[in-house]
């Protein structure tokens, strides 16, 4: 197991070098950075046949950080996006009898690129980068009560940025397309896999065959006053089929917080920003 994820990790540090490896030869001095922070609360259902057969449905929260840079790799037209996440999650059977509670830590990372710009409308698309570590704990089960979520994916993601008005619409997607995961095997039990060593097929290498995902967000921003006050819809739909198992996570959350946007000074051309333009506005 362990030499798969180092697998993994080579896999994701040659993917890194050859997005972020063209660079501008003179170092920019000034970078637009746009960062907000959103709290989420939306409906969540959990099916994880390890577990439980069952259906399990019931409240999500969320915390995001989302970060949008502007670089100067590829002449200054790439753009980084950065984020993390935290989502925890109360769920009942159809039945009333039992529950089930999830969380989730995610850290991904995105590489932007131009398709097509316009005074009002900006398109950008790339490749990108995750990994989730977190877990669903089945409080009616006594052998095997937890379920271990941990991947990593390569992703490919599609940003479009409207401004009408006042007004900033972003609407993104983002699906994996290859990567891995960790799966026990029907009836595996957790102590069989670490403590006795027999984790033979436990992780697994994921793609459309055996992993389907849609990342789906769009909010709007809207200024107020000295604030930037965010708003928007955030859904995620991640489904694993393998080892006689079925994992699948829905969910549907309304986003609001505030962003805002700052440059980051440096180098010889402290003073020299008349160019600069924003990556999001």
């Amino acid at each position: 197991m362990q030499k798969k994820w180092r697998a993994a990790f080579f896999v994701w540090f040659l993917f890194s070098t050859v997005v972020f490896s063209q660079q501008e030869p003179d170092s920019l001095c000034v970078k637009p950075v746009n960062r907000a922070i959103l709290l989420g609360i939306g409906h969540a259902s959990l099916t994880d046949t390890y577990l439980s057969p069952l259906e399990y449905n019931g409240m999500v929260w969320s915390l995001l950080y989302d970060q949008l840079n502007g670089s100067r790799f590829f002449n200054g037209k790439l753009l980084s996006q950065h984020r993390f996440q935290v989502d925890i999650a109360s769920t009942r059977n159809p039945a009333e009898t039992s529950s089930e509670y999830s969380g989730m830590i995610s850290y991904g990372i995105t590489g932007f690129y131009p398709i097509t710009q316009t005074s009002k409308l900006k398109v950008f698309g790339g490749p990108g980068w995750d990994i989730g570590i977190g877990g669903i704990y089945n409080i009616r089960n006594s052998n095997n009560p937890g379920s271990l979520k941990l991947s990593t994916n390569l992703n490919l993601s599609a940003l479009a940025l409207y401004n009408w008005k006042k007004f900033t619409f972003r609407w993104q997607l983002e699906t994996p397309f290859a990567g891995l995961f960790f799966s026990p095997d029907y009836g595996q039990s957790y102590y069989e896999i670490f403590s006795l060593g027999n984790d033979d097929g436990t992780v697994v290498w994921g793609s459309f065959h055996n992993q389907l995902g849609l990342r789906n967000y769009f909010t709007v921003d809207y200024p107020v006053g000295d604030f930037t006050i965010r708003t928007g819809y955030l859904g995620n739909y991640y489904r694993t089929n393998v080892n006689n198992l079925t994992s699948k996570t829905v969910s549907h959350q309304l986003m609001l917080g505030f962003a805002m946007e700052s440059l980051n000074f440096g180098g010889k051309k402290i003073k020299e920003h008349s160019w600069l333009k924003s990556v999001y506005y």
